[in-house]
């Protein structure tokens, strides 16, 4: 199974942040048979959103042509016993980059309240990659459409 773990990305600027929004509901396949008598939201699944979001940045920050695997986390907060039935808000930001490596941070909100945040990841960056079909995945996972080239523009 895989899982994309954002539902729209609303904003982006390239080298710095990116944002996203997440509904998490009853009917999500994680939940499937996860827990007994209460539905809960597992609190891995706040930090693979958070990951995945600022893992396009960086895709994105580097035009297309590595890929970033996220290689460690520090830091992390996830607030307990969140059942499924809200919307989050997911925000995440480049803090340095090179060639090789980037550091970033993020956090999700609901109702206005932080219920998840990573004060440091690191990403490791893996080249050869073909930048045009990188661009296109992110182009569909991401909601926005390239605006000529691989130029993306944010609503």
């Amino acid at each position: 199974m895989r899982l994309l773990l954002y539902d729209r990305v609303v904003s982006l600027e390239k080298d710095k942040s990116i944002a996203g929004i997440k509904s998490f509901a009853l009917s999500e396949e994680f939940h499937r048979g996860h827990f007994g008598k209460i539905a809960l939201v597992p609190g891995v699944m706040f930090i693979e959103a958070m990951a995945q979001l600022l893992g396009w940045l960086i895709h994105y920050s580097h035009d297309f042509k590595l890929f970033a695997i996220m290689s460690m986390i520090e830091g992390v907060s996830v607030r307990p016993q969140l059942r499924p039935g809200f919307q989050a808000h997911i925000h995440a930001e480049i803090i340095s980059t090179s060639s090789k490596d980037s550091l970033g941070k993020a956090c999700m909100e609901a109702d206005g309240e932080v219920i998840a945040s990573m004060d440091r990841i690191i990403y490791s960056h893996f080249h050869g990659v073909n930048p045009s079909e990188l661009s296109t995945l992110f182009s569909y996972y991401s909601g926005l459409a390239p605006a000529g080239g691989r130029e993306i523009r944010a609503p």
